[in-house]
């Protein structure tokens, strides 16, 4: 019957430990970071409430959601989606609700928003009120967000329409508090 030869046998030295650490991290570890940074960047991302309460009562400040980033691509925001913003001009990352959409006329009074001159149905929001909102045409490529915390949100009846380009994902779920989980359409 023949030896088993060791893979080794021919080598004057075998590998030292330092030397099989950094083969098995080439190997095993540096996929899977590359993977999750290639994720991070073009797919999915979570983010954290951190704008303040101008999202609640369906978001407070400190509950962290994942974000995708590819469904945009394909297609414009739709009315009603959650997004991240980060304006140009902006500090702060916004988390928002996309209420009117590229090329629509938008009006606030007495709290409740009008697209084109029709009120429109907003089951979202707890709190109506806020600015008055002359109408306002929405260029093309760019989305109005307001909060939904209407009286208290900072948003575009202050900063104007947002670019969709500056729109860097839409939520899809909350992932904690734990018992605060939600997936939003």
């Amino acid at each position: 019957m023949e030896q088993f030869r060791s893979k080794y046998e021919d080598d004057p030295k075998p590998p030292s430990l330092i030397q099989r650490l950094v083969r098995e991290f080439i190997t095993a570890l540096l996929p899977a970071v590359l993977i999750a940074l290639f994720v991070n960047v073009f797919i999915a991302q979570a983010a954290m409430v951190e704008d303040g309460p101008s999202m609640q009562p369906n978001l407070y400040v400190g509950y962290r959601m994942m974000t995708e980033k590819v469904s945009y691509r394909f297609h414009e925001p739709r009315r009603g989606d959650i997004v991240i913003a980060k304006p140009v001009d902006s500090q702060v990352t916004l988390v928002k609700r996309v209420i009117g959409l590229p090329g629509e006329t938008i009006e606030s009074k007495n709290g409740h928003t009008y697209i084109n001159g029709e009120a429109i149905e907003e089951p979202w929001v707890a709190n109506f009120g806020g600015r008055y909102l002359a109408p306002t045409r929405i260029p093309e490529g760019h989305v109005f967000i307001i909060g939904d915390n209407r009286p208290i949100s900072h948003d575009s009846r202050a900063i104007g329409p947002v670019s969709i380009e500056d729109i860097e994902g839409r939520v899809i779920f909350v992932y904690w508090p734990l018992i605060e989980i939600a997936f939003f359409p």
